[in-house]
């Protein structure tokens, strides 16, 4: 019997060493992809997060300003059908509070505290994706409505939040079928009756 040589020893130790490198190099990049996969997701999550805080911010708003005019609440109304914001001319009425109120509280919709120029045009960009905001009186209350579009596809908003309902759909079969993107905060406002 002949002993092997030292030469062929290394030599398969040498193709032993290369497939070791290249099954460590599928397992690393495999790891950097799950670990791409989770910063995207990660991204997305707080994008939704941010956007939940605006649209509280922006509902904090029309509380507050119906609130103060208490005495004209109902010139705030806005129809589920016709919200303010996304897609929507904003009002330019002036003459009253309540339609100064219900113009700025559009345009902060439409993201108009942040614009871009982008040759010569200027543009919005802050703000919700695709927010729209509805008031509704529901029993003599007020029920503040801000809606916009999530990045992930959750449960729909409740039935009775109805503020830009079939607005945020995706196409049959995707991720935002059914209003799985639509995301809306609510809030009830009651004025009290102080006339003596």
């Amino acid at each position: 019997m002949v002993a092997p040589s030292r030469a062929a020893a290394n030599r398969r130790q040498r193709g032993v060493l290369l497939i070791e490198v290249l099954v460590t190099l599928v397992i690393v990049s495999i790891g950097l992809l799950g670990l791409a996969g989770a910063q995207v997701h990660l991204q997305r999550t707080e994008l939704d997060a941010y956007q939940r805080s605006q649209a509280l911010l922006l509902l904090s708003d029309m509380v507050s300003r119906i609130s103060t005019n208490r005495s004209h609440a109902s010139a705030y109304l806005v129809a589920v059908s016709s919200p303010l914001g996304a897609g929507a001319s904003c009002p330019t009425g002036t003459a009253t509070v309540a339609q100064l109120d219900l113009a700025e509280w559009c345009n902060a919709l439409q993201g108009a505290a942040e614009t871009v120029v982008v040759g010569g045009v200027t543009a919005t960009t802050g703000g919700l994706v695709n927010g729209r905001g509805c008031i509704e009186n529901v029993n003599g209350d007020y029920l503040v409505t801000v809606a916009w579009q999530g990045q992930i596809a959750l449960s729909p908003p409740p039935a009775g939040v109805a503020c830009g309902a079939g607005s945020y759909n995706g196409s049959i079969g995707s991720d935002c079928a059914d209003d799985r993107c639509r995301r809306a905060v609510t809030t009830l406002v009651r004025l009290a009756d102080l006339s003596p």
